[in-house]
């Protein structure tokens, strides 16, 4: 059996330029274990054996809290908005119902002043009534009356004549008929006969009839008033007529 001429006793140590070339070696291996051979296309690819690519760890929980915060207070915002809203709708409601209220008072109290009025208004319509009831003359409808009422409305007027005066002159003109006409004196003749209780023609009748009277030379009533006016222009009173006048 030949010798072993590689003896541990006779090895040669390794310089630096070996130690170099030996890693280098070590290292183009490594490669060509990792990498495969390029493509034709020239696109690199990796090989099964390369690194895993390391996982990022992250926490859910700070997003939660942030949502969760945001979540309130948009639920806080709903309700302040909700309650301010409420608040509007309380005032509104208590405006309407304040102007309610006073409008309703206000109408009482008008319907109160309306009511006070037409009751005043009665009181005042009656009362007048009863003085106008009070104050208005019944006269009989006969000579008397025709004269009485005559002599009433003649004060009104500030025409003078007693009742003796009229009454004297009423019996020689027509005897107290109050339907009487003269068809024969001259006034007759000219076609304005003389007519009624102191025989007036109808042009004096016009010319001195009073307001208030009917505007009728056949009416007691007016005669009188119209004759008498005319006598206090001419003589001054009826009662200083003695004669045709």
């Amino acid at each position: 059996m030949p010798k072993n001429i590689f003896t541990r006793g006779h090895s040669r140590p390794l310089n630096r330029t070996h130690k170099l070339a030996i890693a280098g070696v070590g290292t183009l291996g490594a490669a060509a274990v990792a990498l495969t051979a390029v493509p034709a296309s020239g696109q690199t690819t990796t090989s099964e054996a390369a690194a895993p690519q390391a996982k990022v760890a992250y926490s859910t929980q700070q997003i939660q809290d942030v949502h969760a915060g945001v979540t309130g207070q948009l639920a806080g915002a709903d309700q302040k908005v909700a309650f301010i809203e409420a608040k509007k709708e309380a005032a509104a409601k208590a405006t309407a119902a304040k102007k309610a209220a006073e409008a309703k008072k206000k109408a009482a109290a008008e319907k109160a002043v309306a009511k006070r009025e037409a009751k005043e208004t009665a009181s005042r319509s009656t009362e007048r009534a009863q003085v106008k009831k009070a104050a208005t003359k019944s006269y009989p409808d006969n000579l008397d009356g025709w004269i009485r009422e005559a002599r009433d409305i003649m004060k009104k007027h500030g025409i003078p004549g007693s009742y003796e005066g009229i009454h004297r002159n009423i019996m020689r003109e027509s005897s107290g008929n109050p339907k009487a006409i003269n068809d024969w004196d001259i006034n007759a003749i000219n076609g304005i006969p003389s007519k009624g209780l102191l025989q007036v023609i109808p042009p004096t009748f016009e010319a001195y009839h009073v307001a208030g009277t009917p505007k009728n030379i056949w009416d007691p009533v007016a005669n009188i008033v119209a004759a008498c006016n005319y006598a206090a222009d001419k003589y001054g009173t009826m009662d200083n007529v003695d004669s045709a006048y």
